[in-house]
């Protein structure tokens, strides 16, 4: 018995509380900005009436309350378990997703949601916290090595794109999307910056090439697009040249690692991923419209509208400049708790749930949308220092993911709110109403937690 309470004292000596306050704080942020986004003019004010379960207020308190007792519970938990049972939760996540959309209703095309009672949950939300456990399991394993092997490389994408291709087939894109943010963790544990600058790259040549494809400059034949991502393609490969292969930089590769060849292979081989690069820059500039075809008709149309090659302000334009209205009303102080118009009025679609940050700009106006967003900033800063302090590769691996998944949701969601990204339709952390996502965002953080205040335990 003496020995069961020093073991939670020591626990709880370890846990680390600053994260944990910075979890709470932004959970009571997110319940005033539901309170905000569902509050109807000539409703009561005070607090019985917004906490009444009949109101989406009052049942966010109940996940609220059901995710605080999730943590403890999680925290009470012998940490090794996540270790032991990373596979198995991972593969019974698989399993779900698989059977999900033929269990699930048809909810706005999404086939994502499964009914239980008067309730629903959303299996893609728990498949994030399953999938970095995976990773972590995988990457954590003897002798495991990321950079120069592609067969832990090749691992590793599988064990990111299964979900990804199970959660796309529930017609949830924006959800399969946040699997990519993975690929910081992957950087993190030695992923070659080559692949993230091949992504960056495709990236650039879509946005460009899409965006000026329809301003020719050669009759049908040649377009602006054409050209500036021609232009671009001559200069990364230009700068690829420079930097891999200068005498000076395949004599210090050779150095490094004496087993990767002579000095005349090794300058073949890089002259020859050179030019597979130039082929594969070619052949994404000329699929670019082929695969925005391929896109469902409203997807299409947010691209169109982002890029500025569309203007539908009563359709898919719609959300973001209602979004922005909402937002800029709120001027530097906001109007308030509860007096916002924009979103009392119902103008602002989905404002409780994907265009939640919109109640935050309105009635807490700039600087109360600073203090949000330097919070989030405070609990990613923080996530770093945890994921870094890990003695063990699994601990390490596993907290870059909840890093990467938490970053990925902030950025997106805030930066589709404001028109700088296509909506795509993602929760914010700990503020857009529903329970999946905020046990889900609970089990990530919590897991990580549990895993660091076991940090100073000898392995056994």
């Amino acid at each position: 018995m003496a020995t069961m309470s020093g073991k939670q004292r020591s626990i709880t000596r370890n846990i680390d509380w600053l994260t944990i306050l910075l979890y709470v704080v932004l959970l009571a942020f997110g319940w005033l900005s539901i309170c905000g986004a569902c509050y109807e003019y000539g409703e009561p004010r005070d607090i019985l009436s917004l906490a009444s379960f009949g109101t989406r207020t009052g049942m966010q308190l109940v996940w609220i309350g059901t995710s605080l007792v999730l943590g403890a519970v999680i925290l009470m938990t012998d940490d090794r378990i996540f270790d032991t049972f990373a596979y198995l939760i991972y593969a019974f996540l698989l399993i779900l997703l698989f059977f999900t959309p033929f269990l699930a209703h048809d909810i706005k095309g999404s086939m994502s949601w499964i009914k239980i009672g008067s309730f629903s949950l959303q299996p893609a939300e728990f498949a994030k916290f399953s999938t970095s456990l995976a990773l972590a399991k995988f990457m954590s394993s003897y002798g495991f090595k990321l950079q120069g092997s592609w067969k832990n490389i090749t691992m590793s994408l599988i064990l990111i794109l299964l979900p990804m291709v199970l959660i796309v087939m529930q017609k949830e894109t924006g959800s399969a999307l946040v699997y990519l943010s993975l690929f910081l963790m992957l950087y993190r544990e030695g992923l070659p910056g080559f692949v993230l600058f091949l992504g960056i790259a495709a990236v650039t040549y879509l946005v460009v090439g899409l965006r000026f494809a329809e301003e020719p400059l050669l009759g049908n034949f040649f377009s602006l697009g054409d050209l500036l991502v021609t232009l671009l393609i001559l200069i990364f490969v230009g700068a690829l040249l420079h930097v891999y292969c200068r005498p000076a930089a395949i004599r210090e590769a050779i150095s490094a690692n004496r087993s990767i060849g002579s000095y005349q292979s090794v300058r073949r081989r890089r002259y020859a991923y050179i030019a597979l690069f130039a082929i594969g820059s070619v052949l994404v500039h000329l699929s670019a419209n082929t695969m925005v075809d391929h896109l469902a008709d409203h997807q299409k149309k947010r691209i169109q509208v982002l890029l500025g090659l569309r203007d539908d302000p009563s359709g898919v334009g719609y959300n973001v400049i209602q979004a922005k209205i909402a937002i800029g009303s709120g001027g530097l102080e906001g109007k308030g708790f509860l007096n916002g118009t924009q979103t009392k009025l119902k103008y602002v679609p989905e404002q409780e749930t994907d265009f939640i940050f919109c109640t935050v700009g309105e009635e807490q106006g700039f600087l109360g949308s600073a203090v949000v967003l330097l919070l989030f900033l405070g609990l990613l800063l923080r996530l770093i220092h945890v994921a870094e302090r890990q003695p063990y590769a699994f601990g390490r691996v596993y907290g870059y993911c909840v890093f990467s998944i938490f970053l990925f949701h902030l950025v997106i969601n805030v930066g589709m709110v404001l028109g700088l990204i296509p909506v795509i339709g993602i929760p914010l952390p700990f503020f857009s109403y529903g329970g999946s996502s905020l046990w889900g965002f609970t089990l990530l953080l919590f897991i990580f937690l549990r895993i660091d205040a076991g940090r100073n335990r000898m392995k056994r």
